[in-house]
C-alpha cells in the first residue's frame, strides 16, 4: 500500500508534485481522496493530448469521469529549453537514465518558464461529479496516483507541458550530434597536421598521449566555475557504504571542494607565471 504522506523512498520529483497537493487547506477532503486512491477507486488513467483522462468510482452506480491538465509551451519554448538541456550533458545522461535531473527548473527558468506547478490553481481540473469544488476527492485521488506515474517515468511532467518524450530525447541528439563529431574531426585534422609538420615520420604512442611539453597560450586558457552545482558524488547517487555513510559522503565532499579549489588556485598561479 502507498504511503502518500510519507517522503522516504520517493524521488525528489515526485514529492514536490505530492507536496502541491497536500497544501491544500481542506484536510478531510484529501483524507478522503487518499482512501479512493488506496482503495482502488481509481479505474483508470490515460494519457491523451497533453491531457490525462481518469474514471473514478464514487457512490453514484456510474463511475464519474474526470480530466487534468496544465498549461503548454509554446513550439517555440521548447525549442529554447531543448536547446538549454543539449548543451549540458548531465541532462541528457540525467533523462536517459529514467531520473530528473536535481537542477532542471534553471532551464526553464533560463528561458522564463517553470516546469512544475508553482501553485495548486495552475493545475486544471474538471469532474462530472456534483461537487462543486474545485479539486473534489476523485480529482485528488487521481492527483496522488500521478504521483506514482511520475516516479515511474518523469517524462510525463514533459508531455503535460506539450512535448513528448521520445521528441525530447531525439532533438537533443540531432542538436548533440552535429557539434560532437565537428569538434572531433577539427580535432583529429588539427593533429594530423601538427604531425606532417614537425615531423612526416613521426608516429604517434600510446605512452605520449597525456605529455605536452610546450607552454600553453596564456590567452587560450580561461578557467571558469562549472555550469552546474553538480559534483560526481551527486551523479553516482547514494552510495553503499555502510552504517557511517552520512558521515562518510560529508568528507568527500568537503575533499573534493577543497581539490577543486586547489586545481583553480594552480591554474591561476600556472597562468600568472605564464604571463
Amino acid at each position: 500500500m502507498t504511503n502518500y504522506n510519507s517522503q522516504a523512498n520517493k524521488e525528489w520529483w515526485t514529492q514536490q508534485w505530492i507536496d502541491l497537493l497536500n497544501s491544500y487547506r481542506f484536510k478531510k477532503r484529501l483524507e478522503r481522496a487518499r482512501n479512493y486512491a488506496r482503495q482502488g477507486k481509481v479505474l483508470s488513467i490515460e494519457f491523451k493530448d497533453q491531457k490525462i483522462i481518469a474514471k473514478v468510482q464514487g457512490t453514484a452506480p456510474e463511475p464519474y469521469e474526470l480530466s487534468l491538465w496544465l498549461d503548454t509551451f509554446t513550439d517555440e519554448d521548447w525549442d529554447y529549453v531543448i536547446k538549454t538541456m543539449s548543451e549540458r550533458a548531465i541532462f541528457t545522461a540525467k533523462l536517459l537514465a529514467g531520473e530528473m535531473p536535481q537542477n532542471i527548473e534553471e532551464v526553464f527558468a533560463a528561458n522564463g518558464l517553470r516546469l512544475f506547478p508553482f501553485a495548486l490553481d495552475e493545475v486544471h481540473s474538471h469532474c462530472n461529479c456534483p461537487d462543486p469544488a474545485s479539486v473534489c476527492k476523485h480529482i485528488a485521488a487521481v492527483y496522488y496516483l500521478l504521483g506514482d506515474r511520475f516516479g515511474e517515468d518523469p517524462f510525463v511532467l514533459f508531455m503535460l507541458r506539450g512535448r513528448a518524450k521520445e521528441q525530447i530525447l531525439d532533438t537533443i541528439r540531432q542538436q548533440r550530434s552535429p557539434n560532437e563529431e565537428k569538434n572531433t574531426d577539427i580535432k583529429t585534422s588539427e593533429k594530423r597536421k601538427k604531425t606532417s609538420i614537425s615531423n612526416p615520420q613521426e608516429t604517434l604512442k600510446v605512452t605520449d598521449f597525456w605529455q605536452y611539453d610546450r607552454p600553453l597560450e596564456p590567452s587560450l586558457a580561461v578557467i571558469t566555475p562549472p555550469p552546474s552545482s553538480e559534483t560526481v558524488l551527486d551523479i553516482l547517487g547514494p552510495l553503499n557504504l555502510g552504517g557511517n555513510a552520512d558521515g562518510i559522503m560529508t568528507y568527500f565532499k568537503q575533499v573534493y571542494s577543497e581539490v577543486s579549489q586547489q586545481a583553480i588556485m594552480m591554474g591561476l598561479k600556472q597562468g600568472d607565471d605564464d604571463n
